[in-house]
């Protein structure tokens, strides 16, 4: 594939861990003229830009703020693809901080879109998550404005060349924030027991690579409008205990506040808009301005009433299957 050849690419919130990861597959598998890491941690920046010096006269270091309007349409001037990933993610933190958390996700994904609008960029994918599926949780809620802000967005691109989507899935195995690093601080401390907050409790397994394959595929088919979620496993946190730590205690601590049993992608609301592909899903958007001449082929669609959860998945990781790609991740407390 030759979609990112030639092409200059910004990542907001880049020096995390999509963007670390994303910025090293697309200059390992592509020639894009250059790629745009922006972000507001000037000594992330620094380590990012020493990992990947080999690729120094293709990458660029813009520090900034999406709440920082100006600042955008000067970095998003001669763009041709946006990788939205800048968010405040902790849960806590934004149940404690809750207007910061909408001036960065919801101000802040309104600034992207009405500076890539002026750029006359090309695409823009922004980066969701589960929790904004019938959000519990301010987070979530916040989640949930912004990604109807980047459909809503294709209403106002007019005759530009420009097509905004969206890209869910939940937490990266891995990542910061997920439940392996925590396990596996505790295990590195000689711990025998691993808390479970509920044992009925289940997860989608995706890895970043897999989140990176999503977004070049929406980047590739996006017609603007669509929310693109992949066909992933699912497992049982008590599994996942078990795999990193065998014959391991599980004191069951209890859900935390704003904390699901399961995460949810595809809601039953959803289903009468959403098509299965042979590797994901699509939630097409219901608006006067979308028509179905914009449904991408190879797809059928799903029946009413459908749901896609960490529940009710038809793919289940073993314990043996968790132990297996626990082994393949690659240095997950660096991610």
């Amino acid at each position: 594939m030759t979609l990112l050849n030639g092409k200059s690419i910004l990542i907001t919130g880049g020096t995390g861990s999509f963007g670390n990861h994303f910025t090293e597959y697309v200059l390992n598998n592509y020639q894009p003229k250059k790629v745009i890491i922006y972000s507001r941690d000037e000594y992330k920046q620094y380590i990012m830009a020493n990992k990947l010096n080999a690729h120094s006269n293709q990458l660029r270091f813009f520090i900034g703020d999406v709440r920082d309007k100006e600042r955008l349409q000067r970095a998003f001037n001669g763009i041709d693809y946006i990788i939205h990933a800048a968010a405040l993610k902790q849960v806590p933190a934004c149940e404690y901080n809750p207007i910061e958390a909408i001036r960065t996700n919801i101000d802040g994904a309104a600034n992207v879109i009405n500076a890539a609008l002026d750029a006359n960029v090309s695409r823009v994918i922004a980066l969701s998550t589960d929790k904004a599926v019938n959000p519990v949780n301010l987070y979530g809620a916040t989640k949930l404005v912004s990604d109807k802000l980047f459909i809503a967005a294709n209403a106002y691109s007019g005759e530009k060349d420009i097509r905004f989507s969206v890209v869910r899935y939940g937490n990266v195995a891995g990542s910061r924030g997920s439940v392996i690093p925590h396990f596996g601080e505790i295990i590195k401390k000689g711990g025998k027991s691993l808390p479970i907050t509920d044992y009925r409790m289940t997860r989608f397994w995706i890895s970043l690579e897999e989140g990176i394959e999503l977004v070049i595929k929406a980047l590739n088919e996006s017609k603007g409008g669509e929310t693109f979620i992949s066909k992933i496993p699912s497992f049982k946190v008590t599994d996942l205990a078990k795999a990193m730590l065998p014959d391991c205690e599980m004191p069951e601590m209890g859900i935390r506040e704003g904390e699901k049993l399961h995460e949810v992608m595809v809601t039953k609301e959803d289903s009468l808009f959403t098509y299965e592909y042979d590797k994901h899903y699509i939630i097409y958007p219901h608006y006067t301005w979308w028509s179905e001449n914009r449904i991408i082929p190879g797809g059928k669609k799903v029946e009413s009433g459908f749901e896609y959860s960490s529940e009710n998945n038809i793919d289940w990781l073993s314990v043996s299957k968790l132990r297996e790609h626990l082994n393949n991740l690659s240095n997950p407390e660096s991610q």
